[in-house]
């Protein structure tokens, strides 16, 4: 769906050009828009490449297993139908912890392996369980310390102070999930 999407975006951004005459524009985009994106991966691949290799050291270290141990506590009353010792519980916490700094390509393939391990303790296979969507909000709130991205993209574009968005960036995402998991927690109580 978001393929066709993107698909029309295209085609009726590039029909309206031609048709208003303004096909130079057109000409302009598609050939700096190459330049604009080898760009942006300059700036933003040694910031991932850091993170992902900290996460890496962290997961073989065993750290990551310790961090999602001290977090069980908390994950438990999240996710109250995850039995103990399940492997979700780890993805889950791997997941949270990549975005925590700012590594959302990192924490995917976490939250990915997350779904389908939730989706070998889901009764009914045709619905997402509650402990699914409840991580789905989780991971759309995308709570961050560290917005590597954003600090990549202002570093790009010559901001005076690319690492002043760090606060306002933990605010917002903190908020977005306290407010997540309390409309979760009433569609929850509803839907019983």
């Amino acid at each position: 769906m978001i393929n066709k999407l993107w698909i029309f975006f295209i085609v009726s951004g590039s029909v309206f050009l031609i048709v208003s005459g303004k096909s130079d524009v057109l000409n302009s985009q598609i050939l700096s828009s190459g330049k604009t994106t080898l760009d942006l991966i300059i700036q933003i691949f040694p910031l991932l490449s850091l993170w992902l290799g900290i996460m890496n050291i962290a997961k073989d270290s065993g750290l990551l297993e310790k961090v999602s141990k001290f977090i069980y506590p908390l994950l438990h009353k999240i996710f109250p139908d995850i039995p103990k010792g399940h492997d979700s519980l780890g993805l889950i916490s791997s997941n949270i912890i990549a975005n925590i700094f700012g590594l959302g390509n990192a924490a995917t393939p976490f939250g990915l392996k997350a779904m389908e391990s939730l989706q070998t303790i889901n009764p009914d296979k045709k619905e997402a369980s509650r402990s699914m969507i409840t991580f789905l909000v989780i991971n759309t709130c995308g709570v961050t310390l560290v917005p590597t991205t954003i600090i990549s993209l202002r570093m790009m574009h010559d901001s005076t102070d690319p690492t002043s968005i760090v606060i306002p960036c933990i605010v917002v995402s903190f908020l977005s999930l306290f407010i997540g998991l309390i409309i979760d927690r009433i569609f929850y109580r509803r839907s019983k």
